[in-house]
């Protein structure tokens, strides 16, 4: 009953019904800015597409998944220590693993892991910290360890069918990101929202994730497995 009221939810006025919103804006605002980095600058660069565009895209897919929930944690501020906890290792594992994962695929473990662990503990810990310092630990062992297996697990599939797991783990992350939402209008549906605001953070983060990543991505240092 508690799953149907929360797909009913994702139409309605809380917090959750700003979801779909926020993961369209992300989305958006994100594959535009890629589109016009291509138009004037990355289409001249040697096979670009065959190289960086199948991972670029599932970037801006996984950033627009996995930033949302910020704005449904801040619309709660404060939560119980086990749910905080749980928000905190979530978010810090898959915004760790999945820019960890796709970077280690084009430019090498160490660059990965480095990418992959900043993005991880910055998210985890900015979400996690909705129920104090063990929600706060929580997102910043989760982005380490986040991070870490991204990376490693994309160099380990180089030559292993490594797109079509990009796939499948791009589909599981989305349905672990999927139930944390759930699991915050579980444990909250019965508390008002505490703040509202628009998309503006979203779409703010998305550019500049992507801004960073396609710069790391195409420009940056990469390891002696892809010089």
């Amino acid at each position: 009953m508690s799953f149907k009221n929360f797909m009913k939810e994702l139409n309605g006025s809380r917090a959750e019904g700003e979801l779909i919103k926020s993961i369209f804006y992300s989305f958006i605002f994100s594959f535009g800015l890629l589109l016009l980095l291509y138009f004037f600058r990355l289409r001249y660069i040697e096979e670009f597409l065959p190289k960086y565009g199948f991972f670029l895209f599932f970037l801006v897919l996984s950033y627009s998944f996995i930033l949302p929930s910020i704005k449904h944690v801040r619309a709660y501020r404060q939560f119980a220590c086990m749910s905080g906890m749980m928000i905190g290792m979530t978010t810090g594992m898959i915004a760790g693993f999945l820019p960890g994962y796709f970077i280690g695929a084009t430019n090498g473990m160490f660059y990965g892991v480095v990418f992959g662990m900043a993005v991880g503990i910055s998210l985890g810990i900015w979400n996690g910290k909705c129920c104090g310092i063990m929600g706060v630990m929580e997102g910043l062992m989760a982005g380490f360890m986040g991070g870490l297996m991204g990376a490693m697990t994309s160099v380990m599939l180089l030559n292993d069918n490594l797109k079509i797991a990009s796939v499948i783990i791009f589909l599981v992350s989305a349905v672990i990101m999927f139930s944390l939402d759930y699991m915050i209008y579980f444990e909250m549906k019965e508390s008002e929202v505490q703040y509202k605001e628009d998309n503006t953070l979203i779409v703010f983060l998305s550019i500049v994730l992507i801004a960073i990543t396609v710069w790391l991505m195409v420009f940056g240092p990469r390891s002696i497995l892809f010089s």
